[in-house]
């Protein structure tokens, strides 16, 4: 079997780990071959690729990225017919199923190619850890390390200088990093896109804490974090990708100036941004990573196309990509009614 893999979408830690797994994986189950497009989607389109063997995969587990790069291309953008050209692509050069290694919109694509007949299997990848189908994504660990890495550090500037410290962070629909780092980290407010906030009850805690003795606060929010309505003015329309999303930040540069403004305690932000999507992978990532990729390989060989690798407790099974696309994995309310128990 000849199989193609792509990596679309933002980069994430454990993207390489896969990559090497498909590739070990499939040459040791027999006489297959493995050629990477790079750049996502963009690859197929243009019929960009190399091959991949046992020497090109060699010491990438530990390698944050993607030894292939990736973008946010979209096939259908604008209505484009992208079945057409992938299939031309795939037939080219002899591809017998394709791999796609993505979050919702990378899947979408590899949904949709599916039901025209393209032989694909998806292997779930992103760090806000909100797609559907799956327990966690790989990725989601290292981000909340890196976060709540951060938050140590913030703390001893936010306590010697009697500040509140604004920490923007990752997440558009789902608060899973904000919260799970926030409680890892200690965090005295969480802002989540699962609750909008009353910017006044924020207010109201900070000054609490303070009134208890406490000088410094830090308050952690997700970039897709929203005000109640009519409580807090946000930056206007922001440029769109090409799968139509927003491009999110600016939430905590809005919080650090109403925050000092209202409660008159010096207030400062910090956006950790791509950060969060660099580096050395954390063990859980490359071990979660490892598994996918040669689960993706194993279903890919049996022909189950359409199918999904996916954890389910401590298992990996295959889901259909329909399903894991369905809706979106928003963060747990127990885990934020644990966190809320630490505020303050």
């Amino acid at each position: 079997m000849r199989v193609g893999l792509l990596t679309g979408g933002g980069d994430c830690p454990g993207l390489n780990a896969v990559i090497r797994a498909v590739v070990r994986g499939g040459l040791a189950a027999g006489d297959n071959s493995f050629l990477g497009f790079r750049h996502g989607w963009a690859g197929v389109l243009d019929d960009d690729a190399f091959e991949l063997d046992l020497a090109s995969t060699a010491g990438i587990l530990p390698r944050g990225g993607t030894i292939l790069g990736t973008s946010r291309t979209n096939p259908f953008l604008e209505g484009r017919d992208g079945v057409a050209p992938v299939r031309d692509t795939l037939a080219t050069r002899g591809v017998d199923a394709l791999i796609a290694i993505g979050g919702e919109d990378t899947l979408g694509v590899a949904l949709r190619l599916h039901e025209a007949g393209v032989p694909i299997v998806g292997v779930p990848k992103t760090i806000d850890n909100d797609l559907g189908g799956t327990d966690v994504t790989f990725g989601y660990q290292t981000a909340v390390q890196i976060v709540t890495d951060a938050i140590d550090r913030l703390h001893t500037t936010a306590e010697s200088h009697n500040r509140v410290m604004v920490v923007e962070v990752m997440g558009r629909h789902a608060g899973w990093i904000a919260t799970q780092a926030g409680i890892a980290g200690g965090a005295d407010a969480i802002l989540v896109p699962e609750r909008p906030f009353d910017i006044d009850q924020v207010v109201a805690h900070l000054r609490q804490r303070h009134e208890r003795g406490r000088s410094f606060s830090i308050v952690v929010v997700a970039e897709g974090a929203t005000p109640l309505d009519g409580t807090l003015q946000t930056q206007g329309d922001a440029p769109t990708d090409a799968f139509g999303h927003v491009r999110l930040g600016g939430i905590g540069v809005t919080l650090e100036k109403e925050l000092e403004a209202r409660t008159g305690f010096e207030a400062r932000v910090t956006i950790l941004g791509h950060v969060q999507r660099g580096g050395t992978p954390v063990a859980f990532d490359r071990v979660l990573a490892t598994r996918f990729g040669v689960a993706a390989m194993r279903a890919a060989t049996a022909k189950r196309f359409g199918a999904m690798v996916a954890l389910r407790g401590t298992d990996i099974v295959e889901v259909e990509l329909a399903e894991a696309l369905r809706e979106p994995k928003l963060l747990d309310p127990a885990l934020y009614e644990t966190a809320e128990l630490f505020f303050g």
